[in-house]
């Protein structure tokens, strides 16, 4: 049988991916295999393995128009045109799953979410199957346009922002404190408040001799591969003292919060993608 999907097909596994994601937002339960088993048969001669690809497919799509995704189906690319379609007409008339979104793109953080042990919160970082440079010279000609970015959004939302931060030096001052350096584990600061926000990285900490371990804070309610965005100077410093410098990128944070490490130069450690310029008239 053709590996491309029919267009019902398409539509069918973007509707139970839509539904399925709506649900995960609002933290109402569902069953993945079940709802895998139900799709399988309303297609015709698929696998399992061939809709868990799909879904992936639709994951990396929605991260593209500015989306989270359901976590457990990691964004996959080369996909179906035919898909990209029909995602960007269905997100136009999906409000409900407008109006999640957007409640919890903006969504202030009430408290601090409760953690047993702040360092097992940290994981080695995610990696790609598909490879590609680490920085696109010319911005995606062929970015999918959406009414809103909500990731962009999310990015922006301060007391996110500042709880992330603030889960940062709690995790940093621990790590001093069990490897012996209480001193430095109580200058451990936020510099980002108490100095400025324009030193391109948020957390002064220390290394166990005294160095010193400059840290950008990155944080998401969202999956391990939702996109963050970086300053033109919070990549400049990370290249100028890049023996030094760290992104945390925290992320499920309001479920449970895990972190991962991107020491050095974020032109090494990511790949970067030109979102916005700065113009002036010619």
């Amino acid at each position: 049988m053709s590996e491309n999907w029919s267009r019902e097909e398409v539509e069918a596994a973007v509707s139970d991916y839509f539904d399925m994601l709506g649900k995960e937002l609002r933290g109402e339960a569902f069953n993945k295999a079940e709802r895998n088993r139900a799709l399988l048969r309303m297609l015709n001669e698929r696998t399992r393995g061939s809709i868990e690809r799909k879904h992936q497919n639709i994951s990396a799509v929605l991260i593209e128009a500015g989306y989270p995704y359901i976590e457990g189906y990691k964004p996959l690319g080369n996909y179906q045109e035919l898909l990209r379609t029909v995602v960007t007409e269905r997100l136009t008339s999906a409000e409900r799953l407008n109006v999640t979104v957007a409640a919890l793109v903006d969504k202030p953080v009430p408290e601090m979410p409760a953690i047993d042990d702040l360092l097992a919160i940290q994981i080695d970082p995610p990696s790609r199957e598909e490879k590609s440079s680490r920085t696109r010279e010319q911005p995606l000609n062929n970015r999918i346009s959406s009414r809103r970015n909500y990731l962009e959004v999310e990015a922006r939302n301060a007391s996110l922002g500042r709880a992330g931060e603030e889960l940062a030096v709690r995790f940093e001052r621990e790590r001093l404190q069990r490897m012996g350096e209480p001193k430095l584990a109580a200058e451990v600061q936020a510099v980002a408040l108490t100095v400025g926000d324009h030193l391109g990285y948020d957390i002064l900490s220390f290394e166990s001799d005294g160095r010193e371990r400059l840290i950008e804070v990155k944080t998401t309610r969202f999956g391990v591969w939702t996109p963050f965005f970086a300053s033109r100077n919070e990549v400049n410093v990370s290249e100028e003292r890049a023996e030094q410098y760290q992104l945390y990128r925290i992320f499920a944070f309001d479920a449970q919060p895990r972190l991962f490490a991107l020491p050095g130069s974020l032109r090494k450690t990511c790949r970067l993608d030109p979102c916005t310029y700065s113009a002036l008239p010619a």
